[in-house]
This record gives C-alpha cells, structure tokens and sequence, in this order.
C-alpha cells in the first residue's frame, strides 16, 4: 500500500504539470513578459500566503494541522521585502487581489478556520512547490530582471531557515505518512489538494489574460 505522501503527490501530477506550463508560466520563465507581470504575479501571492499564515500560530496546537506549522516556512515577511522593492515604500497602496486571488484565498481562510486538515492540502501544495519549483521561478527573475543573487525581489524563493532543502522535503514528506486523519479524512485531504492546485491555475489564467502576448 502506498503511503499517503506518495498517494496525495500522484493524484495531484497531472495538475502541478499544469501549472508549471500554464500559458502565463511559460511567458514568464521564457523571458518573454517584463517585470511587471513579474511584480503582479508577486502581489497575488501576497495574498495567498496572507490567508495561509495568518491564523497559523492558532493551527500550531491543533493535532492535524499543528506538525505543519513551521516558522522557517513562512513567506510573508520575504513577500513584502519583494514587494517593496518592486513598487515602492507605499506597495500596499495599490495592492488588488484579482477576483480568482480572492478566491483562492478565501478557500485557504474558511479551511483553516473550519477545517485543518484541508488546511494541510494547501499547505503542501504552496510550501513543497516553494521548495522545489520555486527555485526555477528566482534563477530565471534574477537572470531576467537583474535581481541580485537571492536579493531583494526574489526573497520568497529564498528560505534562509532551511539549510538542507531535500533533507526538510524528506520530513515533510514522513509528517503526511504520519498524519492523525483516517483513510477517509486521507481521500478529502487528496481532493481539496486537487482543489488548491485548481485555484492556482485559475489564478496564473487570470494573470495570463491581464499579460497577453503582443501578436
């Protein structure tokens, strides 16, 4: 029997494939959008990790979620230092969620409010991926855009807790096989994972609609 690392990693493939090669992915990493898709693509994570962080210390005694709540994690400070690198002292002036933003976002708050394991799916989703893939995303805007080697503008991507990247993945990993749900609360965990990775399509779509290619 697989374990439930290796079963929630296999039902969600297809969909991380999906959203690595998105249309607005792909012109990102490709060179071929400017900086300010860059800093608009940025701005929406803002909320997403806003939603994921802000009631993470009261999730840190539950006993689903809790295990998961890992400071060395955490975006958000990171976020805000790209932030007002790319827009300025005054970045939350003018920060807007797009209608897709939000509504990932409001998922990822009614989840930890009401229902920590499914705050666990979006956590895997979003932190495993910042781990892994998000290393591509910072090589390619500091290549592209001239950012400083893991400097201000691609901090998000820089996790500066976590020396040994493949050792946490590891342990993140044996956290999932470890985790107080029963089989059923498995398969729901494995569907709102399925979930989180369509909101974040539906996101970089909508991003990819307000960046189009010039013909």
């Amino acid at each position: 029997m697989d374990s439930f690392s290796t079963v929630i990693r296999t039902a969600s493939h297809e969909q991380h494939e999906e959203a690595n090669t998105s249309t607005f992915m792909s012109d990102l990493l490709g060179g071929r959008l400017g900086v300010d898709a860059y800093t608009r693509y940025t701005e929406q994570l803002w909320f997403v990790y806003e939603a994921l962080e802000a009631g993470a210390d009261r999730l840190a005694s539950d006993p689903v979620a809790g295990p998961f709540v890992r400071q060395e994690l955490f975006r958000l400070p990171a976020l805000e230092r790209d932030l007002e690198h790319l827009r300025g002292a005054d970045w939350r002036a003018t920060l807007t969620a797009l209608p897709a933003t939000r509504t990932y976002a409001d998922r990822i708050a009614e989840c930890a409010h009401q229902w920590p394991a499914g705050y666990v799916a979006h956590h895997y989703t979003r932190y495993l991926g910042d781990l892994s893939g998000g290393q591509v995303v910072r090589d390619k805007a500091e290549r592209t855009w001239g950012f400083a080697k893991k400097g201000d503008g691609v901090r998000f991507y820089v996790f500066e807790e976590i020396g040994n990247p493949a050792a946490f993945k590891r342990e993140y990993r044996e956290l999932l096989d470890a985790i107080n749900a029963d089989e059923l609360e498995q398969q729901r965990i494995v569907a709102e994972c399925r979930k989180a990775f369509a909101l974040n399509i539906a996101v970089l779509r909508a991003l990819g609609e307000e960046f189009p290619l010039s013909a």
